[in-house]
């Protein structure tokens, strides 16, 4: 049942939340993936999630010439993190057009909610968080991060009290330790994800 696929999802995050702060990439996939049986992405290959709680799963292949893309965007991020996190949105833009033909996602809206659960053209925040820190990760694994690297996804929210449930990939910049949520559920297709410090995320609606 999707909806209970999305709440099973959620409850994974929110205990997430109460675990100690880890860094390495082994926690990371634990975090992101184990809880919907996904394998973790590599510089070659990854699984994008779609039509909420990650009900559809299409396989991605990542070719040299997608290589040279992110290289490419990434590049414009090398003489800061505020650059680097601006290149990062790029790279974000760039992923939800290579992905939606693959996907059927090229119509999807922003912050899709529960009207649109039983439309695969769709990504929740389940879909979107998943589908960003996969992205992060292989531009982590192709070295292309100078002052940030990849943390768990984060969630706000909470289903048991009504208050609605949200879930981002996360970055953390090296030498400040600030989080950065990176959140593609609030834009439409072809948009770059919101990136903005995850204690403003938390407090938002």
């Amino acid at each position: 049942m999707r909806l209970g696929r999305e709440a099973a999802a959620f409850a994974v995050l929110l205990l997430a939340l109460a675990a100690p702060a880890r860094a390495d990439r082994a926690s990371v996939v634990a975090s992101a993936y184990s809880g919907l049986s996904l394998s973790a992405p590599s510089a070659s290959f990854m699984t994008v999630c779609h039509g909420f709680g990650c009900q559809y799963r299409v396989e991605l292949g990542l070719t040299s010439a997608d290589h040279a893309t992110m290289r490419r965007l990434m590049a414009a991020g090398s003489g800061s993190a505020a650059k680097e996190r601006a290149a990062v949105a790029a790279v974000g833009a760039w992923f939800d057009k290579r992905v939606a033909p693959l996907a059927g996602t090229k119509g999807h809206v922003a912050r899709a909610n529960r009207d649109y659960m039983f439309d695969k053209g769709q990504f929740d925040c389940i879909d979107t968080s998943r589908n960003i820190t996969s992205l992060l990760l292989v531009l982590d694994e192709l070295g292309l991060f100078k002052y940030h690297r990849v943390a768990e996804p984060e969630a706000r929210g909470h289903i048991i009290d009504f208050t609605a449930p949200h879930a981002t990939a996360v970055l953390v910049e090296k030498d400040s330790g600030v989080k950065w949520s990176v959140d593609a559920w609030t834009r439409a297709y072809g948009q770059a994800p919101e990136v903005m410090p995850l204690e403003r995320w938390r407090q938002l609606d």
